[in-house]
C-alpha cells in the first residue's frame, strides 16, 4: 500500500518485479509516472486495495472487467503458452479452473468495491479521467 500511495502522491516509487514462473518477487525497479497524475494498478488482486486507496484519497476509479469467460480462457492460455510460464498441461488445468472460478472472482472484486464493467466502458472512463486531470509539473 505504501508504494501505491507514494506513486499517487509523488509520481515515482520503487515497485516490485515478479517472476510468475517462480511465484515470487525477484527484484524492484524504479517507476516514474513521467508527469502523469494518474496510473492504472491492475491484476487479479487489485480489488484487495480499493477500500484502502479510497480511504487514503488516492483512488480515481476501480473496475473489474466483465468479459466472456471463453475469451478470457483463450487469451490467458495463449499468453501463458507464448511466455512458457509453466508446462502446457499445467496451464490448461489452471486455465480451466480459473474459467470455472471467474464468476466468483468477479463477485469478490465487486464486493471489495470494484465496479464490474466491459472493457470498452472501462477504457471510456479512464479516458475521461485522463482528460480531466492535469499533468504534474
Amino acid at each position: 500500500m505504501k508504494t501505491i500511495v507514494r506513486l499517487a502522491r509523488d509520481g515515482q516509487a520503487d515497485v516490485p518485479v515478479y517472476a510468475i514462473e517462480q511465484d515470487r518477487k525477484v527484484a524492484t525497479r524504479s517507476f516514474d509516472l513521467a508527469g502523469s497524475s494518474l496510473f492504472v494498478a491492475e491484476g487479479i488482486f487489485a480489488a484487495e486495495i480499493v477500500a484502502e486507496c479510497r480511504r487514503r484519497g488516492v483512488l480515481a476509479g476501480a473496475y473489474a472487467l466483465r468479459r466472456p469467460r471463453g475469451a478470457t480462457f483463450v487469451r490467458r492460455l495463449a499468453r501463458d503458452l507464448a511466455e512458457q510460464r509453466k508446462a502446457p498441461q499445467v496451464l490448461v488445468r489452471r486455465g480451466v479452473a480459473l474459467l470455472r472460478a471467474e464468476p466468483a472472482v468477479l463477485r469478490r472484486q465487486t464486493s471489495l468495491g470494484a465496479e464490474a464493467a466491459r472493457a470498452g466502458e472501462v477504457l471510456r472512463r479512464v479516458a475521461s479521467l485522463l482528460a480531466g486531470h492535469p499533468h504534474r509539473s
